[in-house]
């Protein structure tokens, strides 16, 4: 005859305790949840990396033209700035060296072609130094009501220039005005880090735009817009006994296959060059910067809202 404990043991070997049957019934429950909370904390993640990605996009092209136009204030500022410690002897050394350089491109066959030669008289100073009164290439400033821009006009076309401000194109007359004297600037139209001289095409013949040179203002009205080839440049000659002043951008917008040029001929001022300048820690808050600021608080609160509910759900 077989003892308890033998007739038992057997019976318990063969069968798995109930310890074990709660835990293997533990670990084959818990997998799947765990894998199941992964998905639903990558599907997060995801939701959220969207969110970001669509605020940068969003909040870019706002905050970079913010940025710019802050550099650019500041610039016009610290332009101001040296001109208030400026006497009206230094002002006339200034223009009468620009004037100087003017006279000497008139009397060129083709300035901007051949005004490189112009480096080659030692009357005449260095282009780079002409009208730059504090060393930062800064010639003057340019406003135009029409479309609300006030812009730094700096020397020469580089990149470096036309991607924060207006370029004096060398070989056209310097911004100083005077007979036989056709200025050129030049601004970038289009770009998502700057508006520039995007509204350029907005303005028409009657309108009218200022350069702020020294202590001199010039008021220029608008009496022809035209469309021409990058190497159609009749339009840009200096013409006898004129005071023009043309602006140039890209067009169409986003294909910049040709330009757009827009002439203004020399008028009398409607008012004077103000005394008091801008200081160049203050600028105007856009209502393009206010926009995408109300907004971003907005659509985060959505977003916690939609997380909310999709856990619920979940």
């Amino acid at each position: 005859m077989l003892s308890a404990g033998q007739g038992n043991g057997p019976a318990r070997s063969g069968m798995p305790s109930r310890d074990r049957k709660s835990r293997l019934s533990r670990e084959g429950i818990s997998k799947p949840l765990m894998e199941c909370g992964m998905k639903k904390h990558l599907s997060t993640i995801l939701l959220v990396a969207v969110f970001l990605l669509g605020m940068c996009i969003l909040l870019y092209p706002t905050v970079s033209d913010y940025w710019n136009s802050l550099h650019q204030t500041r610039a016009i500022g610290a332009y101001e700035d040296t001109l208030s410690k400026m006497t009206q002897k230094d002002y006339t050394a200034y223009f009468e060296a620009a004037d100087a350089y003017n006279a000497a491109l008139a009397g060129l066959a083709f300035p901007l072609a051949e005004y490189q030669s112009l480096s080659e008289r030692p009357e005449l100073s260095p282009y780079e130094e002409l009208l730059d009164v504090n060393g930062a290439g800064i010639m003057g400033y340019i406003n135009i009501d029409a479309i609300g821009v006030e812009l730094p006009v700096y020397h020469g076309t580089d990149p470096s220039v036309l991607n924060i401000a207006v370029g004096h194109l060398q070989g056209s007359s310097l911004p100083v005005g005077g007979e036989s004297t056709h200025c050129v600037l030049s601004a970038h139209r289009g770009l998502p880090s700057a508006r520039l001289f995007t509204d350029l095409d907005r303005l028409k013949e009657g309108d009218t735009f200022t350069l702020s040179v020294l202590n001199r203002l010039l008021t220029y009205e608008i009496d022809q817009i035209l469309i021409v080839k990058p190497e159609e440049v009749d339009a840009l000659a200096i013409e006898p006994g004129q005071d023009l002043c043309t602006l140039v951008t890209c067009t169409p917008y986003g294909i910049n296959s040709h330009r757009l040029l827009v002439r203004g001929h020399r008028v009398e001022n409607a008012k004077e060059k103000p005394v008091l300048f801008v200081p160049a820690d203050m600028v105007q808050i856009d209502p393009l910067v206010v926009t995408p600021i109300v907004a971003a608080p907005m659509l985060l609160i959505l977003l916690i809202f939609l997380l909310i509910r999709y856990r619920k759900r979940s």
